[in-house]
């Protein structure tokens, strides 16, 4: 530690915002009145004593004086480099201030004690490994500036105090810093803390060089590529000047292109403010690349093309009628459209409220009916373009509303891209398969729908990708759907829903011989005259080989049917022309797929033993015929309850509790055994058992299935039924009654049983096909049991089937 001597009075010389450590020789400027006092102060006093004048120099910050002090020297008393009186003081040591005194002159005198600084020899060794590191970073930082004079000054310092005082010299420092370091009376710990400031300055110089050499790269590069720039367009000046093409660039280019378009007035704006930013920025710059692709996919969309559309309703109508068959409802709905348009354009009300009268219907029946077909027949007889936009299996919302710009390869939604592909701002967009639609962690585009499909909001329809209101209140949308409970209600309210249930057999026929045949002809490379299919032929493949809502199937029979004949021909086993006849079939392409039941021999029917009945369901390909199958357990051998298999809903199992449930309490006044139905197990089962099934539609079917079981009375053939059930044996409403007529009659059923309340039902039903069908309203299940069993025979106990 450093020992204090005896006291000395000394006159103080204050330094505002300075410090002077021992060892430093510095200029002081007498003008200053209080640095001018202390000095002739200092030699007043020398005149007694012997040796050079001595004052206390003192650092002041903020007006405060600092408790330690350093003993300088006055040197030399003239002249400073400017002329101006000055002193030249060396600093001599540490001096601790006490309390002040008296002495001559105007200056303020205080006593002090002088504070010994020496140092232990030899060093220890930290102390010499700070010396050297010390003097290591000195030398760094003085040859960094050129020094070089200093650096043999400080490596010939040995002592440890003189060492660490030398760095008052540093610029660098900061008044704080250097207050410490004067005081820190230990010589060691002031070496310690004059090298970590040192280091630490030499660290932020080292930060510093560095971005300032990386700035220094950057201006280098930017100008030299400016350079490169302005060398590349004037040799491409020079370049179009030789090939006498006018001068401009590529962001003019783009600027006339959008002046000179039609674009509404919020659009052409936008256009313009991101010209204004394709001018600004670099041509490397990957904004300037989407910037540009914005631009074409607005420059190209249609914003103002519009087709006229065809107002002659009869013509409209015949066009719908001679591409599709059938399909009453949708052609109604279109020929109202169009004389609707066609009212609103004679009397001046083409846009009222911004928006104009567009249409959005839902197209809703199983595979095969022609809706797809039907969105380019509609776009033909109304004189607009058609477009479809493939929905099945979409699962991000970003595919309808379109991606932000920020993403890389950010393209429109498909909406925009339709009209688009389009050229008009009012073609027929076909949405097809919308009940294919998904949703998963990327969103649900169909709820990105409910705005496209809202006649109410399509007119301000906003794209993710380009930012600028779309109208798409004049476009007719037709979304197709195989089975309508998959779409969203939401969406499904936007909509008008038009139901395509399916053709009867005669439609098949129109549509085979009308549509089907002639363009199997020509892909099988042969002429209309060279191959006729009789109309016997025709119905015998709609009704025997195929048995579908659609004519898919029944075109591929005939594709098939045609390839024959060809290969046939080319073997030499046939010569042309030739005329398929109904007994041909079989030799061509084999034996009927579906016979009806009324066609089969009595032992081979479905109903030939009691317990199995008929009924009619729907599913997502169309109506179809559904049969019930009951047995009863061996009272020895199979537990008492109900078993049920065929891989049936929650629905369709309480259906089946509610049938058993009625016969147990009313089977004695049906005349039934129901005492069968205590003690034996009752197995319910449902043929094609890999197919799910479901709904309460199968209620009086099961009725009945269980009750021909009890009594051994057969159900018959030709009855085919369906209807929901109630515990009391009332016959509650179904739906789907056209799908399910058309099934029956495609089965070759004759008699239907259908609720009473689904009467105004068959209003929907082609009349050819209620013609063929004896159908029987009914409210009661004793009605469903008179209509559909046979009459008991002989009295015979009945032949109960018993399960294995």
């Amino acid at each position: 530690m450093a020992a204090e001597s005896t006291p000395l009075a000394l006159p103080v010389l204050p330094l505002d915002d300075e410090v002077v450590l021992p060892g430093m020789v510095v200029p002081l400027d007498l003008s200053d009145s209080e640095v001018r006092a202390a000095v002739e102060a200092a030699q007043a006093a020398a005149r007694d004593e012997p040796g050079k004048p001595k004052v206390l120099l003192v650092p002041r910050v903020d007006g405060t004086y600092a408790g330690i002090g350093v003993l300088g020297t006055v040197e030399q008393v003239g002249r400073l480099a400017d002329g101006d009186p000055g002193a030249l003081i060396r600093g001599r040591g540490r001096v601790r201030i006490g309390a002040g005194t008296t002495g001559p002159g105007a200056a303020l005198w205080v006593e002090g004690t002088r504070i010994d600084e020496s140092v232990p020899d030899p060093l220890p060794g930290h102390a010499a490994e700070l010396v050297k590191e010390y003097k290591a970073l000195a030398t760094a930082w003085l040859r960094k500036r050129g020094a070089w004079q200093v650096v043999d000054r400080v490596q010939a310092i040995d002592d440890v105090s003189a060492l660490a005082d030398n760095s008052g010299y540093s610029p660098f420092l900061t008044t704080e810093q250097k207050v410490a370091l004067l005081e820190t009376t230990d010589p060691v710990a002031r070496l310690k803390l004059a090298t970590q400031q040192l280091r630490d300055h030499l660290a932020e110089q080292d930060v510093a060089e560095t971005i300032a050499k990386d700035v220094q790269e950057g201006v280098d590069k930017q100008q030299r590529e400016f350079l490169l720039r302005r060398q590349l367009e004037a040799v491409r000046k020079e370049l179009r000047e030789l090939n006498g093409e006018q001068d401009g660039d590529e962001s003019d280019d783009y600027r006339a292109r959008v002046e000179a378009a039609d674009l509404p007035g919020k659009v052409r704006e936008a256009a313009l403010k991101e010209v204004d930013k394709l001018e600004r920025s670099s041509d490397q710059s990957p904004e300037g690349s989407w910037i540009r692709t914005w631009l074409d996919t607005v420059l190209e969309m249609p914003w103002n093309e519009r087709t006229e559309d065809s107002y002659d309703i009869q013509g409209a109508q015949a066009v719908l009628d001679a591409e599709h068959a059938g399909l009453q409802d949708v052609k109604e709905r279109i020929t109202e459209y169009l004389a609707v348009r066609k009212r609103r354009n004679d009397r001046g009300l083409g846009v009222v409220g911004g928006r104009r009268g567009g249409a959005v219907l839902a197209l809703v029946g199983p595979p095969g009916v022609g809706k797809t077909s039907l969105g380019e027949s509609v776009a033909h007889a109304m004189g607009r373009k058609f477009v479809r936009v493939a929905l099945g299996g979409v699962r991000d919302e970003a595919e309808i509303r379109g991606h932000r710009r920020t993403y890389v390869g950010a393209l429109p939604g498909r909406i925009v891209r339709a009209i688009k592909e389009a050229g008009s701002m009012n073609p027929v967009v076909l949405l097809d398969e919308i009940d294919k639609v998904g949703s998963d962690f990327r969103g649900d585009p169909a709820a990105a729908l409910l705005e496209v499909l809202d006649p109410a909001q399509n007119h301000t329809f906003r794209d993710h990708y380009l930012e600028v209101e779309l109208d798409l209140s004049d476009v007719v949308f037709l979304a197709t759907a195989n089975v309508l409970e998959a779409i969203p209600e939401a969406l499904l309210d936007r909509m008008e829903l038009v139901r395509l249930d399916g053709y009867t057999e005669d439609e098949k026929i129109v549509i085979a011989r009308d549509h089907l045949l002639p363009r199997q002809l020509e892909r099988a490379g042969l002429q209309p005259d060279e191959v006729t299919i009789e109309e016997g032929a025709l119905r015998k493949l709609a009704g025997e080989y195929t048995r579908e809502a659609g004519v898919r199937t029944l075109e591929r029979s005939v594709a098939r049917l045609l390839r024959k004949v060809a290969a046939q021909h080319e073997l030499g086993e046939r010569e042309l022309p030739f005329t398929v006849a109904e007994d041909d079939l079989r030799g061509l392409i084999g034996r009927p797929h579906h016979v009806p039941e009324s066609a089969q021999e009595p032992a081979e029917r479905r109903t030939a033993v009691p317990g199995v009945a008929t009924g009619l369901a729907v599913t997502g390909a169309g109506g179809d015929v559904l049969y019930v199958e009951a047995s009863l357990a061996d009272p020895e051998t199979g537990a008492a309850g109900l078993t049920l298999t065929g891989q049936l809903g929650d629905v369709m199992k309480e259906s089946a509790q509610i049938a058993l449930s009625f016969l147990r309490s009313h089977g004695a006044e049906l005349e039934l055994p129901v005492g069968d139905l205590k003690d034996r197990g009752v197995h319910i089962h449902f043929p094609a058992g890999a197919v799910p099934k479901d709904g309460p539609s199968a209620g009086i079917t099961m009725t009945t299935a269980l009750a021909s079981l009890l009594s051994g009375r057969l159900v018959r053939t030709d009855v085919a039924m369906t209807g929901e059930v109630s515990l009391t044996g009332r016959v509650l409403p179904i739906g789907g009654v056209k799908q399910k007529l058309l099934a029956a009659h495609r089965a070759g059923v004759t008699t239907v049983i259908i609720p009473k309340r689904n009467e105004p039902d068959l209003d929907d039903v082609p009349a050819e096909v209620l013609e063929k069908l004896d159908v029987h309203a009914v409210t009661d299940v004793r009605q469903v049991l008179e209509l559909a069993l046979s009459p008991a025979t002989n009295g015979a106990a009945p032949e109960v089937p018993v399960a294995a």
